[in-house]
């Protein structure tokens, strides 16, 4: 596997990687977030600059997550404390395939039990099975699907012991 290291704090880069993502997977005829929405501005607007996780191979940008302490819209009954949300993973089409999706969360899944929260959550588009394949492969188990607004989601939790 390729070197790489990474950055916390980055929206630009974080940005970067994910609009190149978004527009191969329209190109691709699968588009999964609106373009607009990626915007360093747009995204700072619902996850924190600080929540950001880039992957860097040399003086690139190459993959991008946030990570958040709560997220009260996708999994409102949970309790303060217990847990870390996933959102926005990415990662450039010339990195897929190769193992980096998995490299992003196992990191994601280190940083939560660095933290001390007991699960690692997150949701996905349910009519994306290849992603929802990808993260049940590494043990993350689907416990529910949710609309919220025009989208169905799938959420997935993975419990992190110490």
């Amino acid at each position: 596997m390729t070197e790489f290291h990474f950055t916390a704090g980055d929206v630009e880069a974080a940005s970067a990687v994910l609009l190149v993502t978004a527009e191969a997977l329209i190109e691709r005829g699968q588009p999964l977030w609106p373009l607009a929405s990626l915007t360093p501005q747009r995204l700072l607007r619902h996850y924190p600059l600080e929540s950001w996780r880039v992957a860097w191979h040399g003086e690139q940008p190459v993959a991008a997550y946030s990570l958040l302490p709560s997220d009260p819209l996708f999994w409102p009954d949970d309790a303060p404390g217990e847990a870390l949300y996933l959102h926005k993973l990415g990662v450039v089409p010339q990195c897929q395939g190769q193992g980096l999706a998995q490299v992003m969360l196992r990191r994601a899944v280190q940083e939560t039990r660095e933290r001390q929260r007991h699960w690692l959550k997150l949701d996905t588009a349910s009519n994306r099975q290849k992603l929802r394949d990808l993260y049940t492969s590494i043990g993350f188990a689907e416990v529910g699907e949710k609309q919220v607004g025009p989208y169905l989601v799938t959420l997935l939790r993975l419990r992190v012991t110490s």
